[in-house]
């Protein structure tokens, strides 16, 4: 409907499901109609801490996603 695309997923930034979903649009017929980027937001490249505070400092925040959605929608 916005010919944008993000994913949000609280999985590592390689071998997600978002990253699948970003190739297949990005090699297939609906690459041409989008008008931004693909943008991914998705947990720290990092091991996943055993602490609850470092946890959910590794995972996606509503912040990270409203930034990355205002990004691609360039508002």
């Amino acid at each position: 409907k916005t010919n944008h695309l993000v994913t949000v997923e609280g999985g590592w930034p390689q071998f997600g499901v978002g990253a699948e979903i970003c190739a297949r649009v990005m090699e297939g017929p609906a690459f041409n109609y989008l008008d931004a980027p693909v943008t991914r937001v998705t947990g720290v490249d990092i091991p996943m801490p055993y602490a609850k505070t470092l946890e959910e400092h590794s995972l996606p925040q509503v912040k990270d996603i409203i930034f990355s959605v205002k990004k691609t929608l360039n508002i």
